[in-house]
């Protein structure tokens, strides 16, 4: 049987997000940067000074990655952005990359992060989730273009991870009617193939949200409304779980010196849930839980193998 394992953490920033989602290390600046979707803004926090700057964004933003060169790259509503988050103003400058046309009104990009060779995976979603509407889908962007969908019928896409090799990619669908994780293969050319059930997540304490993956090839997993991060091997068994303060963790990520530290997001709830403390809801926590991530691959750090999957940048 896993344990459910209760560890020392602390508060990153003073700062309560609305949704806080996408926490990416930045290795280089000792920084970890992280969003506010419904408060549309983007957040830096500086290790060594112990400080944290925010900017604002004209639209939801929903995901970040480092972008090669400096600056980031992120998903809104309309489409993938270059960031650059001036030394002077509250205001991050955007210049738009690739425009997309949703399916319906009300669609966002949701989860999103680079693979190993630097190619952006992002998944988009229906924000109103009581609708359940299945019109989202993941596609892949990098210096080509935009893809075509590659994984179609997303309630809430989330939970993107790549195993240490690159080789395998995960993703989840959050959505209460969902619940369910997948594997699949990935090859040079960009393409997931092999799809199958990694884990349901019915059967365990709850909604798959945000993910990473460590050192050892392990898949981290948010319970979203159960105030718990999984742990699974490879093979897809769950070796441990960390009880958390908050309710709704929301996405974790590996960094902090030696990439010792893990890195959890979080929601308020709509109503305080008991057992919880309500005074930390949208904060990002910060723990060691005894094992190594990896560093981020920038968008455009790699040069990915050229694929036929791609559409021309312009094209949605």
């Amino acid at each position: 049987m896993s344990q459910v394992l209760t560890l020392q953490f602390d508060v990153l920033s003073p700062n309560r997000d609305r949704v806080g989602e996408s926490p990416v290390w930045h290795d280089a600046e000792q920084a970890l940067y992280w969003v506010d979707i419904e408060g549309r803004a983007i957040r830096r926090y500086d290790w060594a000074a112990r400080s944290t700057r925010s900017w604002q964004t004209d639209e939801r933003v929903a995901c970040i990655a480092l972008r090669a060169g400096g600056g980031l790259v992120a998903g809104m509503e309309s489409g993938l952005f270059a960031v650059d988050l001036p030394e002077a103003g509250e205001r991050a400058d955007t210049r738009l990359l690739q425009a997309v046309t949703h399916p319906r009104d009300g669609m966002r990009f949701n989860d999103g992060r680079c693979d190993r060779q630097g190619r952006l995976w992002a998944s988009t979603m229906v924000m109103d989730m009581g609708l359940a509407a299945a019109d989202g889908v993941l596609r892949r962007f990098d210096s080509i273009g935009l893809s075509e969908p590659l994984v179609g019928g997303l309630l809430t896409g989330n939970g993107l991870g790549f195993s240490p090799d690159g080789r395998v990619m995960y993703l989840s669908d959050s959505h209460p009617k969902v619940q369910r994780i997948w594997r699949f293969d990935l090859g040079e050319d960009g393409v997931p193939q092999g799809r199958r059930e990694f884990v349901d997540m019915n059967q365990y304490p709850g909604r798959p949200d945000g993910a990473a993956v460590d050192a050892e090839g392990c898949y981290w997993i948010c319970g979203n409304d159960a105030g718990q991060v999984h742990r699974f091997t490879p093979e897809g068994r769950l070796d441990r779980s960390l009880q958390l303060p908050v309710s709704k963790p929301a996405m974790c990520s590996f960094g902090g010196p030696g990439m010792e530290w893990l890195f959890v997001t979080s929601i308020p709830p709509a109503q305080p849930a008991p057992g919880f403390d309500a005074s930390l809801d949208g904060a990002v926590l910060v723990l060691r839980p005894g094992v190594k991530g990896i560093a981020e691959v920038p968008f455009g750090g790699r040069k990915p193998s050229l694929h036929t999957a791609s559409a021309p940048v312009g094209a949605a």
